[in-house]
């Protein structure tokens, strides 16, 4: 067949032509991603201030107030966009608590401490002690982290042990023990390693749990049930999250000399065996450099849906990624245990995401920091644009393996294939040393993949199912009948009890 010959202007026509079908073609569309549902702001900073973000909450006016590394604490109204100092001059300030429009606590190295504004000017004029009825020894790594009120208003703060890689001062606060001096992070002082509650009607600080090493994180659940983050180290494989209960023990050895029953010897002389079997396992273990370094704050999403279908879960921030992990908690035999999954990566999302907080609109706002570790610096707000992402809502333990619950159906024909799917497990060793390689890493096969009618649920028969290990999962691309990809093709369950 003869085809006519074209001019210059048709072959220019023609081509363009091409281009566009194959742009609007659905083989070359744009790809489903994140920032379709989330958007990612970065919060403009006065000048001058160093954004080393310790501490956020909300008065009930909206105005946000954040306290920071260098001692400050700042309001900003995002209304106006206008920020105001409201108090200077602490040491450290991990953790602020807003009471009213005047009054907040905060949490700085020496003291929980109360600030009030008595003339309604905008800047406090009061300074008041709280507690400092715990010790001090001068060492750098003795932070303080809190407060977290609990249903019965009473306060929860956490104490860092002190760190080998410096002394102590002359001069301590509270009674010294030299019995826990060994090893690469020590208590000589109360109550070291350890969460903390305030009780405010006696006006007590009184002991609660042990065996903490950095735990920079508390938050409760929809439950009430308090959570402690903690970090990779010595006595931790990776960094954990733990369901904390009154009177128990999570793993740090430094802290048991102030056990009131503990015996009059070194914790490190203690078999490895013997401390573990003392020890509560972390409810989730963070895969590390799989999906977390460094943990940080948990927070309830209690926005009733004004940030997406993630109401009742919990959010954790991460120092080194430039993302936030959700976690997918449930209890089996009287314990809690989950999963963990990716949040935020590709929203524009920065480092060093230390502390979280849902404004009343619904929007999560992030504090930064990098003071001594990976991240960076200032304030971040995510917003929700109102589309459901297809996500991973929950991972159950089964009796034969698990079943993963979508937030939208999935395509059966591609969900129901069994090469999608790969299973490792692995666990991280509980020992003296800083961290653990992944330990016992084995392929666990598939028996079996089924989906349900409705396509929001894939359940899996595994040929194991193994107490102490956590099971990873990682996933090709599914889909929803309508071309929405899966956001997060990876996910990880610490599995302590078996059902």
């Amino acid at each position: 067949m003869n085809y006519p010959k074209s001019s210059g202007l048709q072959k220019s026509f023609l081509i363009a032509y091409f281009l566009v079908q194959l742009l609007i073609s659905p083989l070359y569309a744009q790809r489903d991603t994140i920032t379709n549902y989330y958007e990612t702001e970065q919060i403009k900073l006065p000048k001058g201030l160093r954004a080393e973000t310790g501490g956020m909450d909300f008065m009930p006016d909206g105005r946000l107030v954040a306290c920071f590394h260098l001692g400050e604490v700042m309001t900003y109204n995002p209304k106006t966009k206008v920020w105001k100092k409201f108090a200077e001059g602490l040491h450290d300030p991990l953790g602020v608590a807003a009471i009213s429009n005047t009054e907040i606590l905060v949490m700085q190295r020496p003291e929980l401490t109360r600030i009030k504004d008595t003339n309604n000017d905008g800047v406090a004029d009061v300074y008041e002690t709280v507690t400092d009825d715990f010790g001090m020894s001068g060492n750098y790594h003795e932070f303080a982290f809190g407060p977290l009120k609990d249903k019965d208003g009473n306060y929860f703060i956490a104490l860092n042990v002190a760190s080998n890689g410096a002394g102590i001062r002359p001069e301590i606060r509270g009674t010294y023990d030299s019995l826990s001096r060994e090893g690469r992070m020590y208590s000589c002082v109360p109550y070291r390693g350890w969460v903390m509650k305030y009780n405010v009607k006696t006006n007590k600080l009184e002991p609660y749990a042990s065996g903490f090493r950095s735990p920079n994180g508390l938050g409760l659940d929809a439950k009430g049930r308090l959570y402690v983050s903690d970090n990779q180290g010595d006595w931790r494989g990776t960094s954990p999250l733990y369901h904390v209960e009154k009177d128990k023990f999570y793993g740090h050895v430094a802290s048991l000399i102030w056990k009131k029953d503990f015996p009059r010897v070194k914790p490190l002389s203690l078999p490895v065996e013997q401390l573990d079997s003392m020890r509560t396992r972390e409810a989730i273990a963070f895969p590390h450099t799989e999906i977390a370094h460094s943990v940080t704050q948990p927070l309830l999403d209690n926005t009733g849906g004004k940030f997406g279908p993630f109401t009742g879960q919990l959010f954790i921030g991460e120092m080194d990624y430039p993302r936030l992990v959700r976690l997918l908690m449930e209890e089996v035999g009287g314990q809690m245990q989950g999963a963990c999954v990716a949040f935020g990566d590709g929203t524009g999302l920065l480092k060093g995401n230390n502390r979280l907080v849902f404004d009343k609109n619904g929007d999560l706002w992030i504090g930064h920091n990098d003071h001594g570790w990976v991240g960076d610096e200032g304030l971040s707000r995510i917003h929700w644009k109102g589309k459901v992402p297809l996500e991973i809502m929950a991972m159950n333990l089964t009796k034969e393996g698990f079943e993963l619950t979508f937030s939208l159906p999935v395509d059966a024909k591609i969900a129901a294939n069994p090469s999608l799917y790969k299973f490792q497990r692995y666990y991280y060793k509980y020992h003296r040393p800083y961290g653990s390689p992944k330990t016992d890493v084995a392929d666990v096969a598939i028996k079996e993949v089924t989906v349900s009618p409705d396509g929001k649920k894939v359940s899996f028969k595994l040929a194991e199912l193994k107490a102490g290990y956590v099971y990873d999962l990682k996933m090709g691309e599914l889909k929803t009948p309508d071309g929405k990809l899966l956001m997060n093709r990876a996910i990880y369950y610490t599995l302590n009890k078996l059902k």
